[in-house]
């Protein structure tokens, strides 16, 4: 059996090669001429859907005048989950090169609606498509429409703002994600009563609000021996969520469960150890080297994982069939969840 082709290298050339046939049959296969034996057609058309290879598309990247500039736009500072993902895009340059795609990374404060919407502001005109971790607020829903109306094809990431004319998302349920940090917080509280804390980066953020939703949703209805405290806010930063979770700790001694929504998790775990409470359900986000040393170390109890290689070729991809008009493949740009602890650590 022929071997599959690296699609990011594929020529007409690659499929006559591997069809065992001249590049002229190629050519009359692709355009429905006769002259060719009907195996002949059926190798090449094997060849050809065997490596999802679409030859229109190939020529018309070719007979560009330019790339294609895509630009992402990032939280500022040290999110290891969103250093991955940029990672990720850093080790799909030959993908990338392939069609002619140009990547950049835009680095700004996503917890500040009017420094978020400048920089969206500040990229009209100058990309073909734009994917952002955003914020839910009015000033950033008028840039991304804005955006939009000027041509770019806009795809939120991780973070979504439905409310705005953005094309797509590209991330997990996090209500779902929510919910499911519920069930586990109150399962392995095991029966015991008290106070659950959550740290989240900012509730503005459509991805923590939809968590902490759903987290509710599933502590109130399942847990009535746990009690939600008011969500503080760290913005992701590790010095500031273990400022505020230190606090509260000192305010409750009755605390036996907590919930990170998003990011700053060293500051967390820092406030959990300084305060001996060794004995809190602690559930977080993200596989990451820090979580996953937590995790061993028996300091968190379980991370709710999304992928960030997938979501990093997600966004490219359904950024490049938006600029092209090709459908999206909704069920290969799907980002599921997976609940990772110690005993399952990938």
């Amino acid at each position: 059996m022929a071997e599959t082709l690296t699609t990011a290298a594929l020529t007409l050339k690659d499929i006559a090669r591997e069809a065992g046939v001249s590049l002229a049959t190629v050519d009359r296969v692709l355009h429905n001429r006769p002259g060719v034996r009907p195996d002949t057609v059926r190798r090449v058309r094997e060849a050809i859907d065997r490596n999802a290879f679409q030859p229109h598309v190939a020529a018309a990247e070719l007979a560009r005048s330019r790339a294609r500039r895509f630009a992402f736009v990032m939280p500022s500072g040290p999110n290891p989950f969103m250093q991955q993902i940029e990672a990720y895009l850093g080790e799909m340059s030959g993908w990338l090169s392939a069609r002619r795609l140009k990547v950049e990374m835009i680095a700004t404060d996503v917890f500040d609606p009017s420094v978020l919407a400048a920089s969206l502001e500040a990229l009209s005109g100058d990309y073909d498509g734009v994917a952002a971790v955003a914020l839910d607020h009015p000033t950033v829903r008028a840039a991304i429409n804005d955006l939009v109306d000027a041509g770019t094809k806009v795809v939120t990431l991780v973070s979504d703002v439905p409310s705005s004319r953005r094309h797509h998302y590209v991330g997990i349920d996090n209500i779902a994600a929510g919910r499911t940090a519920g069930a586990l917080v109150g399962r392995l509280a095991g029966g015991r009563a008290g106070k659950v804390a959550v740290v989240a980066g900012s509730q503005g953020l459509r991805d923590h609000a939809e968590r902490i939703f759903g987290f509710n949703q599933v502590m109130a209805a399942e847990f009535p021996g746990l009690s939600v405290l008011p969500v503080l806010e760290g913005r992701d930063e590790d010095a500031r969520s273990e400022q505020v979770l230190a606090r509260l700790l000192g305010r409750h001694a009755d605390i036996v469960g907590l919930y990170n929504v998003g990011a700053g998790t060293q500051g967390v775990a820092q406030a959990l150890s300084e305060a001996g409470r060794d004995k809190v359900v602690f559930v977080g986000h993200d596989v990451t080297a820090l979580t996953r040393r937590l995790l061993l170390q028996g300091v968190m109890d379980a991370a709710i994982s999304q992928n960030p290689g997938h979501e990093a070729r997600a966004a490219v991809r359904v950024l490049l069939a938006l600029a092209r008009g090709e459908p999206i493949l909704r069920e290969q740009e799907k980002i599921r969840i997976d609940i990772v602890m110690r005993d399952n650590l990938p």
